[in-house]
């Protein structure tokens, strides 16, 4: 049963687990050298803060691998699906934010980056897994 909508699902959630499991890797690893990076005072609030943002991606990327083979759209796993639809448009809104503020090639990225997910979400959510089966079948 891994034709049509679910392929590309598996897609979708594999591809986001590993974006959110590489990012959250670097929250709760390397939060200094992130704060240095991004020009922030290393501060015990800080790096805590990018070590709960990076346990927030790393729980994400969890359940996207591991929900990856399952049937989604429509009412299938609307949950995972919501969940990862919300979070992928307010970054992609608050990146947008910075990037009317301050132009830098990194948000460019990841803007392109969340506006392709939260695209792609979208498109899953509004998607029938059934009715793209019964087609496939008949």
């Amino acid at each position: 049963m891994k034709r049509g909508n679910q392929m590309k699902t598996k897609w979708l959630l594999s591809s986001s687990a590993v974006m959110m499991g590489l990012l959250g890797l670097a929250g709760t690893f390397i939060p200094e050298e992130i704060s240095v990076i991004l020009g922030l005072d290393p501060s015990p609030i800080t790096l805590i803060l990018l070590q709960i943002i990076g346990g927030l991606y790393l729980g994400f990327a969890m359940l996207n691998w591991f929900t990856r083979s399952a049937r989604i759209g429509g009412i299938y796993n609307k949950p995972v699906v919501l969940g990862n639809l919300i979070h992928f448009i307010v970054v992609l809104f608050a990146v947008i934010r910075q990037l009317a503020e301050q132009f830098h090639f990194l948000f460019v990225i990841l803007t392109l980056v969340y506006l392709g997910f939260a695209v792609w979400f979208t498109l899953v959510m509004r998607s029938n897994p059934l009715s793209n089966q019964s087609k496939m079948s008949g």
